[in-house]
């Protein structure tokens, strides 16, 4: 759930979830849908799918049990290097380290080098005995991503505060580096067209879109849009901006009144919805609703 989003707005859904689905066991009983609805308002829907089909492999294939192994580990769905390393730490207290963007950061400043020009899997790999000491391998990679997220911040780090400001060549040189920026993600152009039928009280929902992102999940007709779009016998409603996972989107909303069914598309209510709706298509609807 912390995958790109903040603790403040996870926790929540964390007590909530585990209120519904307490254990690995109740988890892997579930039904997609109940689970996309337990994550409803969270986005990054595919790590719900991957949380559930990670459940049902560990309880079936896996006695209910975590692999020890890396490679076994990064078999499961949605799990790559950095999620496989934080599990042997937290949950088998491996010595090994789950390197984002705040442990990269700290050891980047020790040695005062661009992270770009360090190799992280072999600093660690080279400096075992002396990062690594017996049975606090856990406490030690939880302890990496505390301290760059609450003392070796990106902006205004808390050098006098740090315990470690006497082997840091960042704070012995005077900051020789600037750190390096995070590329913002550019805004894309779409256009959402909306099929209503008024006398129902419904709108054509499909999930034929190449988006990339929301996959599998029912949107309304969209396109991106380009300087050769041209937008006939549709009515204007508005332009919104909306960010979801890495993209950042300037959407043109425009709907039309029909009694008939688009090809690819379902009906479904503007009010009363039984499917899983994401927050996205959400919000298309309250402004389909104010239409006068």
């Amino acid at each position: 759930m912390l995958q790109q989003t903040q603790v403040k707005t996870v926790l929540p859904y964390f007590n909530n979830f585990l209120r519904h689905l307490p254990n690995l066991q109740s988890l892997s009983r579930s039904s997609e849908k109940k689970v996309l609805k337990l994550w409803e308002g969270l986005g990054y829907y595919r790590r719900a799918r991957n949380l559930l089909a990670t459940a049902k492999i560990l309880v079936k294939e896996h006695n209910s049990k975590l692999p020890k192994k890396i490679i076994d580990i990064k078999k499961l769905p949605g799990i790559g290097d950095y999620t496989a390393n934080a599990l042997l730490a937290f949950i088998h207290d491996k010595p090994t380290i789950a390197v984002d963007g705040n442990v990269k950061r700290v050891f980047s400043r020790i040695m005062n080098r661009k992270e770009n020009k360090i190799d992280f899997t072999q600093l660690i790999a080279s400096n075992q005995k002396n990062l690594f000491k017996p049975k606090r391998h856990s406490d030690f990679a939880e302890a990496l991503m505390e301290f760059g997220a609450l003392v070796c911040k990106p902006k205004k780090p808390e050098c006098f505060k740090c315990n470690i400001k006497n082997i840091c060549k960042y704070f012995k040189y005077g900051k020789k580096f600037k750190q390096i920026k995070k590329i913002q993600p550019k805004e894309k152009k779409y256009n959402i067209f909306c099929y209503i039928n008024r006398t129902r009280n419904k709108i054509a929902l499909t999930r034929e879109q190449d988006l990339g992102f929301l996959d599998k999940f029912y949107l309304p007709p969209i396109k991106e849009a380009t300087t050769k779009s041209k937008i006939e016998n549709w009515n204007f409603l508005s332009n919104f901006k909306n960010s979801i996972s890495n993209k950042k989107l300037n959407i043109n909303l425009y709907y039309k009144f029909s009694s008939k069914i688009p090809l690819q598309t379902k009906w479904f209510s503007l009010k009363e919805n039984n499917e899983f709706i994401p927050s996205f298509t959400k919000k298309i609807f309250k402004q389909i609703l104010n239409i006068n």
